[in-house]
C-alpha cells in the first residue's frame, strides 16, 4: 500500500499499539485518537462515551481503524461495568460514524473492531461468518457495535468488521494473564477443558488487519482466528510443553462462577470459530498452530 494517513482509535491497547508500530515502521502516517487534548498533528482528541470526536482532524485520512473499548475481562461484570463496556464501543463507533460521514473527503476504508463473542456458545459446532449471532451479553454487544458502523457503509465507504478471537500475546488480553500462571507451574484447564478456544497470534492479528485495509473489495465481517480452533485442554497441554511446566492444576467450573460471576459463562463457553472469509481472501497465517503462536508471543 502507498504511504497513507491512517487514524487509529484504541491505539494504546494490545492490538492497537502493535498495529501502530507496524504501520509506522512501513512509513505510514499514523494519527492516534486520544482521550485528552491533542498534542500535535499525530493526535486527534475524542471522547467515545461522550460521543465527541474532532472531525476536522480526521480530514485527509485514507483509513480509519476503530479498536477502542473498555476491556471485557478487566473487571467483574456488574451492571455498571457492562454499561461501560457497551458504551465505550457502541457510542464511540457512532461518534466516529457521524464524524466520518460529515467529511467532504471521507476515508476510503473503515475497519471496525468486533469479536467472535458475536456467535455466543457454539459447542462443538464449527461456525464461520455466515452464522447468526448468539444470545447473551457479548453477542448483543457485538451486534450493537457492528450496527453502529452501518452509516459509514451506507455512505459508500468500504467497511470491514474484524471479529477477533483470543489473541496470543504476553502484553495483555487473556494470554497476558495465563503466561505468568503457567510460568509459575500453576497453569491448568478451566472447567472440564472441553470448550473450544479460537485463538490468533498477535503477529497474525496485525497482519490480517493490514490485509483487510490493503485489499480492495473486502468488506463485511471477517473472523480473525487461526484456522484450527482447539479445546482448552489441548491449549493447556501446549502451554505446558512450550513452557516446560506441569499443567496438573484445574479450576472447577463452580469456582470460576463464584469468582467471575456472569463472565464465567464466556470463559467456560465453547466457540469453535473459523476464518473462512479471511482464508478465501488469500490471507496466509504465519503462526497457525498453537505452539508456534505461543513461541511467537514469547519471542
Amino acid at each position: 500500500m502507498e504511504r497513507s494517513r491512517i487514524a487509529v482509535a484504541g491505539a494504546s491497547g494490545l492490538i492497537g499499539s502493535a498495529l501502530v508500530r507496524s504501520l509506522a515502521a512501513d512509513g505510514h502516517e499514523v494519527v492516534r485518537l486520544v482521550r485528552r487534548a491533542s498534542h500535535g498533528a499525530d493526535e486527534v482528541c475524542w471522547d467515545p462515551e461522550g460521543q465527541y470526536v474532532d472531525a476536522t482532524a480526521l480530514a485527509g485520512c485514507d483509513v480509519v481503524v476503530n479498536l477502542a473499548g473498555a476491556g471485557v475481562g478487566d473487571h467483574r461484570w456488574t451492571d455498571a461495568y457492562k454499561k461501560r463496556v457497551r458504551d465505550s464501543r457502541v457510542l464511540g463507533t457512532a461518534a466516529l460514524a457521524e464524524a466520518i460521514c460529515a467529511l467532504d473527503d471521507p476515508p476510503r476504508v473503515f475497519v471496525n473492531g468486533s469479536a467472535i463473542g458475536f456467535y455466543g456458545e457454539t459447542g462443538e459446532r464449527v461456525v464461520d461468518e455466515d452464522a447468526p449471532p448468539g444470545e447473551g451479553f457479548l453477542p448483543t454487544l457485538c451486534v450493537m457495535w457492528e450496527e453502529a458502523a452501518a452509516p459509514i457503509r451506507e455512505a459508500g465507504i468500504r467497511t470491514v468488521l474484524a471479529r477477533t478471537g483470543l489473541v496470543v500475546a504476553r502484553g495483555g488480553g487473556a494470554w497476558g494473564r495465563l503466561f505468568p500462571l503457567f510460568r509459575a507451574g500453576l497453569g491448568g484447564r478451566l472447567g472440564d477443558g472441553r470448550q473450544y478456544w479460537s485463538y490468533i497470534a498477535l503477529h497474525d492479528e496485525v497482519a490480517a488487519l493490514r490485509h483487510l485495509i490493503d485489499t480492495d473489495g473486502l468488506s463485511g465481517p471477517f473472523n480473525l482466528t487461526a484456522p484450527q480452533p482447539l479445546t482448552n485442554r489441548e491449549i493447556t497441554e501446549a502451554m505446558g510443553r512450550v513452557l516446560h511446566r506441569p499443567t496438573a492444576f484445574a479450576v472447577p467450573a463452580p469456582v470460576l462462577r463464584t469468582v467471575l460471576g456472569e463472565m464465567a459463562g464466556d470463559v467456560l463457553g465453547s466457540q469453535r470459530v473459523v476464518p473462512k472469509r479471511l482464508l478465501e481472501s488469500g490471507f496466509t497465517f504465519a503462526f497457525p498452530g498453537i505452539e508456534d503462536a505461543i513461541r511467537a508471543a514469547l519471542g
